[in-house]
């Protein structure tokens, strides 16, 4: 077989352009790398974020224009260079979100999304999968999908990746009698909700004010569901949640009102887990808003364990991925959709 001279990219040419869909040469793998033929790539709200971003800013990131867009894939090896084992032409593979060295302190540690590698990344400042073809050249981002579709694995690659290691974090906070809340259920908020469900007996709350996204919440497993973050969402909150209180919250939208609405509801030893980036602030004075032994945490990504730990889950049947699917060359289009919102699932874009 003739190996393809070019491929079609969908790139960020310069900064503050929209992105276009392009010809580039096709990359080749040298020694210890792989070349995947991507079968879809998922797409992510900070890919819209990047788009708009001034120069100084990218520059500063030490991201160099242009590059392909996209951070969540997967597909087949479609070509393995030399000093490569463990992998074959045709594997199925998802490749993980964040960049990482595997030599820092932080990747010895299993601290992946600590790394300062991870700031230039693939599909942020490095060729992403928005791609007919993925060059891979750091192998331990490669994993197997466990007989996953590719396709359903990308947005797990950071989507479900940071859903689980937000779960990760709360797990040890988490009584078995207890109960978590989920303020937004949307891509993430609804990963949470299953990952939850698959990994603790304790009541899951979901608040969102889509009724569509709340029903989807409940199938994937909530016992109670609520509209908000709203006037009166407190009260009602706290009247679900009784004099115990919720043993932690997760924040996937970071707003001021949901900060604050969940803060307020943590139980003594509770755990707040800010995933959200809408740039909200807690604004009160800490003593007598937190509670007593709480913990507020946040984070930006996952680790490689996360992302085989829910490649795992979903391979098992345990995890449903719903996505909507695009055309590499309506990739816009996709965006367009992604920038409107009301997706009922995760937005995935297939070469």
């Amino acid at each position: 077989m003739t190996a393809p001279s070019t491929s079609r990219a969908y790139r960020l040419l310069a900064w503050e352009q929209p992105p276009a869909l392009v010809e580039v040469p096709a990359p080749v793998a040298g020694p210890g790398q792989v070349v995947v033929r991507v079968a879809a790539c998922g797409l992510c709200h900070s890919d819209l974020a990047m788009m708009a971003m001034p120069a100084a800013i990218g520059d500063g990131l030490g991201w160099q224009i242009p590059f392909t867009l996209g951070h969540e894939s997967g597909g087949w090896v479609h070509e393995v260079g030399e000093d490569v084992d463990g992998f074959a032409v045709g594997d199925p593979v998802a490749v993980a979100s964040p960049a990482s060295c595997g030599r820092c302190r932080w990747c010895r540690a299993g601290q992946e999304n600590a790394c300062a590698s991870g700031l230039v990344g693939r599909g942020y400042g490095r060729d992403g999968g928005l791609a007919d073809l993925l060059l891979v050249d750091d192998l331990r981002s490669l994993l197997p999908t466990g007989g996953l579709d590719p396709a359903l694995a990308a947005p797990l690659t950071d989507a479900g990746a940071t859903s689980y290691h937000a779960v990760r974090r709360i797990l040890p906070r988490l009584r078995d009698d207890g109960t978590v809340v989920v303020l937004g259920v949307g891509g993430l908020g609804g990963f949470m909700v299953q990952i939850l469900r698959a990994l603790s007996p304790a009541r899951i709350v979901a608040v969102d004010p889509d009724p569509g996204r709340r029903a989807l919440a409940q199938r994937y497993g909530a016992d109670a569901v609520l509209d908000g973050v709203r006037a009166g969402t407190g009260r009602e909150l706290g009247a679900l949640l009784g004099p115990d209180g919720a043993d932690a919250v997760l924040d996937v939208v970071g707003i001021d009102d949901t900060i604050a609405c969940g803060v307020r509801a943590l139980a003594p030893g509770g755990a707040f887990g800010l995933v959200g980036a809408a740039g909200g602030t807690l604004r009160k004075p800490w003593y007598g808003t937190l509670p007593r032994d709480g913990e507020l945490f946040t984070f930006q990504g996952s680790d490689l364990a996360d992302a085989r730990a829910v490649l795992e889950l979903a391979a098992a049947g345990r995890l449903a991925v719903d996505v909507v699917r695009f055309p590499l060359d309506e990739a816009a289009d996709a965006y367009a959709a992604l920038a409107a919102g009301g997706l009922e699932g995760r937005l995935i874009v297939e070469p």
